[in-house]
């Protein structure tokens, strides 16, 4: 036990069960999907786990970053060692893999059949050409341009094979 620490008891928040947020934190921290402690506050709101961390002394609590980056005035982020040393949470660890195992990637999994309706086609290629407004609304982290090419790429590709050609 480290003396430094302070003798204050731990209050945990974080993701409520129904939360894709919940799934990832326990399959990457927990080791298994959907299983967790259970002296924990979880909630479905993130703005109820900021509240609750901010009220409580010596409060710990997981969320999406875009709640921290709101937050951060009132909040400290923790550091990760993903093996690289510790690293702060930011947009470019998010893009770079250095916030690892505690940021995620997001996708979308257009079937062939799927890609085979041209309103299907449309909204892909649609998310793709409008990715920086599209996360910008939605407070999440942008891909990088190469990332950008990679699946417009890959979006090319399914396309030839839906086509058949």
């Amino acid at each position: 036990m480290d003396p430094s620490f302070p003798d204050e008891p731990l209050t945990l928040f974080g993701a409520g069960a129904d939360s894709g947020t919940f799934d990832y934190f326990t399959g990457e921290i927990v080791g298994e999907e959907g299983e967790s402690r259970t002296d924990y506050s979880p909630t479905e709101d993130d703005n109820v786990t900021v509240q609750g961390v901010q009220g409580s002394k010596g409060a710990l609590g997981y969320f999406g970053f875009s709640y921290f980056e709101e937050n951060a005035d009132n909040l400290k982020a923790v550091q990760v060692d993903g093996g690289q040393g510790c690293v702060s949470p930011s947009s470019q660890a998010a893009q770079d893999g250095s916030y690892t195992p505690l940021a995620r990637p997001l996708f979308i999994y257009p079937s062939n059949a799927g890609l085979a309706k041209a309103q299907v086609e449309a909204f892909v290629e649609f998310y793709l050409q409008q990715n920086d407004s599209i996360v910008e609304a939605a407070r999440f982290v942008p891909l990088t341009p190469e990332q950008k090419q990679e699946s417009t790429s890959e979006l090319e590709a399914l396309r030839r094979i839906a086509g058949g050609s």
